[in-house]
């Protein structure tokens, strides 16, 4: 358990304001509307060869292609991401509901501004709790400030608050749930006497009064869907839904957590927002509704008016509460060339007239001169916070500003000695307090927060359509629409793997050769790809697991409704089935389309799978080598669907999504069959993602299978007549199955193509979000927000001289039937020998006599966790326990995992009680 403390004007992370008056950029001092006419030029580098961690004079480098360098005073807290936070009634005391460390809350104490006190299920804690589920809002102290009531999945747990502000006895008011519907409590609001909590219960679509001596429920209104924030004016409770209104019949509905809620059929993103206003002197009256902009999440209440953050369209609604209408909408676009991105999450108004709104992908408080609800704000300028601000506040004279993600997956917490490496969940979060400065110096700001988000004048920029296709194609045009070399683009994306554990014995990069844990041996066609079209040793995956990486790839974000339920994800974990997790932008395939591009789907964010009854991972082993053979289609067809109307327009039938007792190298022979007899579209998007591991054979035998799917595809498409102007791109979902020694989010990413550089080490800075906006220049799609508009694209990648040598597949030399109870009919498999200069593969699934007790332990543990079959979910075994299996299965049994000192039993993992990512 540990926190850090650190002043921004002197810290270790070298976040010192300069001090220096700085001129404005033009776009910086225009007022926050949505951009009208042209749109700019390509965006110049950024990063350079920048590494995450690394200060700048920017600020630190995130894995979020982002610098952070905050004004004020930073707190780091050491155990998870700060879901939501609020303040005592005494202003004394800070509590913060908190998720990904095995904690649940965190006591800071204001006057001090260190932490207090740490409350989860985990040994480390102050105080025990049994689980550390956590709701998007909350927790709430009571107008006494002797209790502190925090959201859970089905209900609350009470504290009481003791005279020094720490917690303590614990209980629980439960919300039955209403049949798969739990409770999943948003916002709670007390009467003016403590004696009634108002309740959001966010997964039953209503509000209920409930005394708050005896737990009772007393009275239920029936609001809108998901709703969240909730404030009190009065007699009046304000609440926002983030999923809008019920749907009307014959409307486009798309689901949400058991309810079909109104969305569009393209982008599956909801079409609605509203607040529902409970009249609470007539209870018996149905709610008032209010619509306002898409996914209302926060409400704040002062001076007559409530203030509603409307997420998805970047925008503030201000609602007179004189009159129950919206007077004024604040367009919270700060940067002309994008519209939507920024996710307006939090909102105050200062006793001088400042409303302050936290943006939370921007990583700044947007300030605005504010009089009376109906006249006009004046924006003032920006500010600079930490990673991804979520809650906003003034006690006192002080701003209080908690953020999500702090200074990123830096926590020291998670390190066994010696403390060399780094993970995803290793997170951190934040408190930040600072005196709200002069006009003047906000002014000043304003392009700090420009230069650490990359928003750059002429970031993007579209071919006016007059000449531009009498230029010469180039790989990736500096202009959207202009013509470029490549024509298909194939995006795969595979699971978990950081670039240590791959690459780490490949001295030519930035490796260390400690955390190899698929070697060459295991991985040879990953390791001849880039032995031949490049080793890129300085690219990352943005998110923490699949909900987030699999979001970033094809939304270039990872929405706020995903990132603010990452303390429960109840709701949803993948939000391929969700609409509330869609931006309104769409996706890269509804953008492809757009642009006038064919669009081929295999597998990638499906929802929907359903196997005959016999397609085992055996048989399904042996029908790809019968495929192979006679070219038949497969004799165990695989159903599989998504939620998105548009994306199951172009899914391919027949490819499965992910279930780890299903072979990669049969999804290639799907797809191969496909490929043969009507050709590539211009986006082809796939999901191979055996690499997670987990299935019916050995870890070290799915990461083997899933490098010849690759390598044969990437082999297939080199050999036909597409690969003059194709490029593939390989990148894993997020890096969470392992460390790295230069940050967790280091991932191995693959560039294929004629027109790639070859046989180079590209150390530039890369993203999923660069890579993202890289494929949007080759196929003329119009960047989807904020981010990808601020990207650079992968131009130093390519070359102008294309080199249209095939590749040809590297036979597997770890077998891919090693660790399978039962062969399969066709034969065990065979594998090529293994390259004795390289780090050795295991050739035996048994484990040495000494440690043969606690490997069936271990295989004990597998057998309970989601990895096969129709319920299998990526990310579902506790990660501290995930890790050290791979560990043990990849090196057959004989090292301890790094910094342990002994092969321990899954229960005796360092860090066993830090929870799955996908809990559901």
């Amino acid at each position: 358990m540990q926190v850090t403390r650190q002043r921004v004007t002197k810290d270790r992370f070298g976040l010192r304001p300069t001090g220096r008056r700085i001129h404005l950029l033009a776009a910086a001092t225009a007022a926050l509307v949505v951009a009208g006419g042209g749109i700019a030029s390509a965006s110049t580098g950024v990063f350079g060869n920048d590494q995450v961690a690394q200060t700048t004079d920017k600020g630190l480098v995130t894995s979020g292609d982002q610098y952070i360098k905050p004004i004020g005073e930073r707190l780091v807290l050491n155990e998870g991401k700060i879901m939501s936070s609020s303040v005592s009634p005494d202003g004394t005391h800070l509590a913060a509901s908190i998720t990904d460390g095995g904690m649940a809350l965190a006591i800071v104490d204001l006057k001090t501004y260190t932490l207090q006190q740490y409350v989860g299920d985990n040994k480390a804690a102050n105080l025990r709790i049994t689980g550390n589920d956590v709701g998007q809002e909350g927790p709430t102290y009571s107008p006494d400030g002797k209790q502190l009531w925090l959201g859970r999945t089905d209900g609350y747990t009470v504290f009481t608050v003791n005279a020094d502000g720490s917690l303590a006895n614990p209980t629980s008011i439960m919300i039955p749930a209403d049949g798969s519907k739990h409770a999943l409590v948003a916002a709670p609001v007390f009467s003016a006497d403590g004696k009634t909590v108002y309740a959001a219960v966010n997964g039953q679509n209503r509000v209920v009064a409930i005394d708050a001596a005896t737990g009772t429920i007393q009275q239920t209104w029936a609001v809108g869907n998901a709703p969240r924030g909730m404030v009190k004016v009065g007699d009046k409770l304000y609440v926002s839904n983030e999923g809008g209104r019920p749907a009307k019949p014959g409307e486009t509905t798309i689901n949400s957590y058991g309810t079909q809620v109104p969305a569009d059929p393209k982008t599956g993103a909801t079409t609605t927002g509203t607040v529902s206003v409970i009249d609470l002197a007539k209870p018996a009256a149905a709610p008032a509704s209010i619509d306002v902009g898409l996914h209302p999440t926060a409400v704040y209440a002062k001076n007559g008016a409530v203030f509603v953050t409307n997420t998805a369209t970047n925008e503030v609604s201000v609602i007179d509460t004189a009159k129950d209408k919206v007077v004024q909408t604040i367009a919270t676009q700060p940067w002309p060339e994008a519209e939507v991105g920024y996710e307006p999450n939090a909102v105050t108004l200062t006793d001088d007239g400042h409303l302050l709104v936290t943006l939370g992908r921007a990583n700044a408080i947007a300030v605005y001169k504010y009089t009376k609800p109906q006249e006009p704000v004046s924006y003032v300028g920006l500010l600079p916070t930490d990673y991804f601000p979520s809650e906003i506040t003034t006690v006192g004279k002080d701003v209080l500003v908690s953020n999500t993600r702090g200074i990123d997956a830096r926590s020291p917490s998670n390190f066994p000695p010696p403390a060399w490496y780094h993970g995803t969940h290793d997170t951190t979060s934040s408190l930040q307090k600072f005196t709200l400065p002069d006009d003047k110096t906000i002014k000043s700001y304003t392009a700090k927060v420009f230069e650490q988000n990359g928003w750059t004048n002429n970031s993007v920029k579209i071919a006016n359509g007059k000449g531009h296709a009498n230029k010469k194609p180039v790989p990736v045009p500096v202009q959207i629409g202009d013509p470029s070399t490549i024509k298909h683009v194939f995006l795969i994306v595979k699971e978990n793997r950081n670039y240590d554990e791959v690459f780490g014995d490949m001295p030519k990069g930035n490796n260390d050769p400690r955390l190899i844990q698929y070697g060459e041996n295991v991985t040879p066609n990953q390791h001849a790809l880039a032995t031949q079209f490049g080793l890129y040793d300085n690219a990352y995956d943005t998110g923490t697991n699949s909900a987030e990486g699999h979001n970033w790839i094809m939304q270039a974000d990872n929405p706020e409704y995903t990132e603010s339920s990452a303390g429960e994800y109840t709701r949803s974990y993948d939000t391929e089935d969700d609409a509330l997790g869609h931006q309104k932008t769409g996706f890269i395939w509804t953008g492809a389309q757009a642009a006038g591009n064919s669009v081929k789907d295999f597998g990638e964010f499906q929802s929907f799978e359903q196997k005959p009854e016999g397609a085992t991972w055996q048989n399904l082993y042996c029908d790809a080598k019968v495929m192979d053979a006679t070219g038949k289609p497969s004799a165990y067809p695989i159903k599989t669907g998504s939620a998105i109307p548009s994306l199951n327009e172009v899914s391919v039938p027949g490819f499965p999504q992910f279930d780890t007792s299903v072979p990669d190298v049969y999804k290639y022979e799907v797809w191969k069959q496909d490929f043969e007899k009507n050709g590539p579209a211009n986006l082809n998007m796939f999901w191979l993602s055996n690499d997670h591991t987990g299935g019916p054979t050995t870890g070290p035998a799915q990461v083997a299978d899933n490098d010849l799917a690759v390598g044969k595809m990437v082999d297939e498409i080199s050999h036909s007549k597409y690969w003059k102007d194709s490029a593939i791109f390989v990148v894993e979902d997020d890096s969470q199955g392992w460390v790295d020694h230069v940050d967790g989010h280091r991932a191995p990413i693959q560039i294929i193509s004629p027109w790639a550089q070859h046989g180079t080490v590209d150390s530039h800075y890369y993203t999923q979000i660069t890579m993202v906006r890289t494929i949007e220049q080759m196929l003329g799609i119009h960047p989807m927000n904020q981010l990808d508009s601020a990207a650079t694209p992968m131009a130093t990648a390519f070359t102008d001289t294309p080199d249209y040598t095939p590749f040809t597949a590297v036979p597997n030399r770890t077998s891919l039937t090693l660790g399978l109870s039962t062969p399969p009919s066709c034969g065990l498999d065979t594998p090529a020998p293994q390259n004795p200069a390289a780090a050795p593969a295991p050739t035996t699934a048994k484990a040495p006599a000494a440690e043969q007790q606690v490997a069936a332990q271990w295989q004990t543990w597998k057998s309970k966790q989601l990895f096969t079959g129709p319920s299998a979910k990526a990310d579902s075994a506790p990660p501290e326990q995930m890790k050290r299996f791979a560990w043990y299965e990849a090196h057959g049994w004989t090292k301890p995992f790094p910094g342990d000192a002994k092969i321990y039993a899954p229960n005796d993992v360092p860090g066993a009680y830090i929870p799955s990512s996908d809990n559901d």
